[in-house]
């Protein structure tokens, strides 16, 4: 690639520890090296360092995420960062960054500041806060959720400023019909015996009252009661502040008796390979999720996937596998089609939906077309 044409992106997040904003950062840092331009990314830091660097990016360790005034004094640090390191897009992909990044940029001089971008992961609350992650010269939004979400609640934001590009899922790495290997499976049939031989039913998601823990848990209770030999599988772990919400489920589930009838796994590495031995996954979150990237994980593994008709779950559900949405508040209705989906499975179609090589392009192509516009005519 002619030197000219490579672009020098930056991305900023709190910490670069697990989850889908931090798996995205990677990506999309790793098909900037591919393509000749130079991928750096700026954090905390966190146990995808490694796998960052070794992809050819570069990382630098800043508090960019701390929510404290303190960490208003990377302002100016910052923006002498921009300038020495020739930054040509600036992209903050969650709150506090975004704001540092702002000020920042808002500092320099229009003729030869970074272009700004912003991707809303979230729905996060309608406050000035967030308000941020709408001001991006170019505002990605992850779902037509999202972006519904930010023309709603933030109608002054152009709407000709917001692209939509989904979040995707690398085919090589969720291949239709993937099981994992006997050996781990006997491993983990091994830790949790009582799975074994049964209907495994997975709720994915971290400990939080969000998730839809308390409707899974009685959805259990009516399977069993329907004579259907289900497992459940509550995959996620609880972080300090939601310890006392995890023994209340756990409480629940011994007054309903059914102890032996549901395993939580805590927060586990191997999530594809339980995914890829469910008989059926849910999502049940109580509020809409802004896209919902383990529901289609398991969809592209060819598992039957349901989930509440709302937010990016729908969404996604309603492009690959309609058969999976569930009506919010009909807890009857529900229990009947887990019931149906369990007892006379409905195949998932193979097809490219949702392929990250189309995430990837689309954003490298958002990153090229701002180059390409002079900065005086972009500015804010």
């Amino acid at each position: 690639m002619a030197e000219e044409n490579k672009l020098t992106v930056l991305q900023l997040l709190p910490a670069l520890e697990s989850g889908g904003v931090e798996r995205g950062t990677l990506e999309v840092a790793q098909a900037l090296v591919e393509h000749g331009h130079r991928a750096l990314v700026m954090s905390a830091a966190g146990r995808q360092v490694a796998s960052l660097v070794a992809s050819g990016a570069e990382h630098f360790a800043w508090p960019i995420g701390e929510k404290s005034f303190k960490t208003l004094l990377l302002v100016g640090k910052l923006r002498k960062f921009l300038l020495e390191q020739k930054v040509d897009i600036l992209h903050a992909r969650s709150r506090v960054p975004a704001w540092i990044a702002y000020l920042a940029w808002r500092g320099m001089d229009p003729a030869t500041r970074p272009h700004f971008v912003t991707t809303v992961h979230g729905m996060y609350g309608v406050n000035r806060y967030s308000r941020i992650m709408t001001q991006g010269e170019a505002v990605i939004a992850v779902s037509n959720t999202v972006r519904d979400y930010i023309l709603r609640e933030y109608p002054d934001t152009p709407p000709w400023h917001i692209q939509v590009i989904h979040r995707g899922v690398d085919e090589k790495d969720y291949p239709h019909g993937w099981k994992p290997d006997p050996v781990w499976q006997q491993a983990f049939f091994s830790q949790f015996p009582r799975a074994a031989d049964k209907l495994l039913v997975t709720l994915p998601g971290r400990i939080t009252r969000l998730k839809g823990h308390e409707d899974f848990i009685e959805l259990i209770a009516r399977l069993k009661r329907r004579g259907l030999p289900v497992h459940g599988l509550i995959v996620g772990g609880a972080s300090t502040s939601k310890q006392r919400y995890l023994h209340k489920l756990r409480y629940r589930l011994r007054s309903m008796g059914l102890e032996t009838d549901v395993s939580f796994t805590g927060q586990r590495d191997d999530l594809k390979n339980i995914l890829a031995i469910s008989s059926l996954v849910l999502s049940l979150s109580t509020q809409p999720e802004s896209f919902g990237r383990t529901t289609l994980e398991a969809l592209r593994l060819g598992v039957p996937t349901a989930g509440y008709d709302h937010g990016g779950v729908g969404e996604i559900l309603r492009a690959v596998y309609p058969q999976g949405l569930l009506p919010i508040g009909g807890i009857d209705a529900t229990t009947q089609r887990i019931a149906s989906l369990l007892q006379q499975p409905i195949p998932i179609p193979e097809g490219e939906y949702f392929p990250l090589r189309d995430m990837l392009s689309q954003t490298l192509d958002l990153y090229e077309q701002l180059a390409r516009t002079p900065r005086r005519q972009s500015g804010q």
